[in-house]
């Protein structure tokens, strides 16, 4: 499935579920959320950079550039404190929902 298959929305609070333990760049972002879901995501770089500079204009992530572990600069992306609330309440909402559309699609 490519991110153009992705319900409007969705990748936003994917990468803000990958940065909500840590603060990530975008090559890594897009590695991990291609790894949790095993291979049925995968972002590329034209969707994800305009994503996360959308994010870091509404202050959703705050944007700091870094050395990477290969000593390469890269901007690492911070879920904000005050957007970390708001998303854990957004993915018990988003979670209750799932959880409705499973038990539809089972009946």
């Amino acid at each position: 499935m490519s991110n153009s298959e992705l319900v409007q929305g969705t990748l936003e609070m994917l990468v803000l579920r990958t940065l909500a333990p840590e603060s990530m760049h975008g090559q890594g972002i897009a590695l991990r959320i291609e790894q949790v879901s095993d291979g049925v995501f995968r972002v590329n770089e034209g969707s994800l950079l305009p994503a996360l500079s959308r994010m870091e204009r509404a202050r959703r992530i705050r944007g700091e550039w870094r050395s990477t572990e290969n000593n390469r600069r890269a901007k690492y992306g911070t879920l904000t404190a005050a957007r970390r609330k708001a998303f854990e309440q957004g993915c018990r909402q988003c979670g209750r929902q799932i959880a409705a559309i499973e038990r539809i699609l089972e009946a």
